[in-house]
């Protein structure tokens, strides 16, 4: 039994892209459900990022909470006026998906940066990954930081990498979620730069535009631009 947490150092770092990549590595050794707890900006018919993950890994997908406007999770709810479970509520769901012995992995992903608020009380998913951590087995929850390549990645990295270990979380590391066809001296120093500063593995670099291709493509993408030790085969 493991539980992934998926979180990011902003939004649009490639959060999705990772936790179908993640998916594709957890699923080739055992059963994998992919957790969105909270949705935003689905009012005007867009794919929400459950629909991604699971075209591009084919994996189970959970979505709890949708909501319409591209807001965090607590302002779309109040201006939708709809009441949205606490961040307590989907730790109890995860847990209990984690116990229920149908599957070898839970991957849950985040909205937007580590400290977007998930619920009305102010809750986020740094608290979401506290209680996971102190309601499941030692070592069963890991966490992973989505970053993206460019200037201003060090800043961001560091600040979200410094939140989870003021908590006691040390995450398993960090990937890029959205690396360019033609980078720069910034993305280039950046692939040594980020392992350097935050402490963390690089676990991976993703493609930019790898959410684009055939789902058989992205196997191969996931399979070759991701750390074999994400698997969930404790012999990787």
């Amino acid at each position: 039994m493991k539980v992934v947490v998926v979180t990011g150092t902003s939004t649009d770092v490639g959060k999705t892209i990772v936790t179908a990549a993640l998916a594709v590595l957890a699923g080739a050794s055992g059963s994998v459900v992919v957790v969105k707890p909270v949705q935003t900006g689905i009012g005007d018919g867009s794919a929400g990022d459950v629909d991604v993950v699971t075209a591009l890994s084919g994996c189970a997908v959970e979505e709890w909470v949708r909501l319409d406007e591209p807001l965090a999770p607590d302002t779309a709810a109040r201006r939708q006026g709809v009441a949205i479970p606490s961040v307590a509520e989907h730790a109890e769901r995860v847990v209990e998906l984690a116990r229920c012995g149908a599957w070898d992995t839970v991957i849950v992903e985040g909205a937007g940066g580590l400290l977007v608020r998930l619920d009305a009380d102010g809750e986020t998913l740094l608290d979401l990954a506290s209680l996971l951590t102190e309601a499941l087995p030692t070592d069963t929850v890991e966490l992973v930081v989505v970053t993206s390549a460019g200037l201003g990645t060090l800043n961001h990295t560091e600040l979200t990498v410094g939140a989870l270990r003021a908590r006691g979380l040390e995450p398993a590391g960090l990937v890029i979620g959205s690396w360019p066809a033609g980078p720069g001296l910034a993305e280039t120093c950046n692939l040594d730069d980020l392992p350097r500063v935050t402490g963390l593995p690089l676990l991976g670099v993703l493609p930019a535009g790898a959410g684009s291709v055939s789902p058989a493509e992205f196997v191969g993408l996931a399979e070759g631009c991701m750390s074999p030790r994400m698997s969930g085969d404790p012999g990787a």
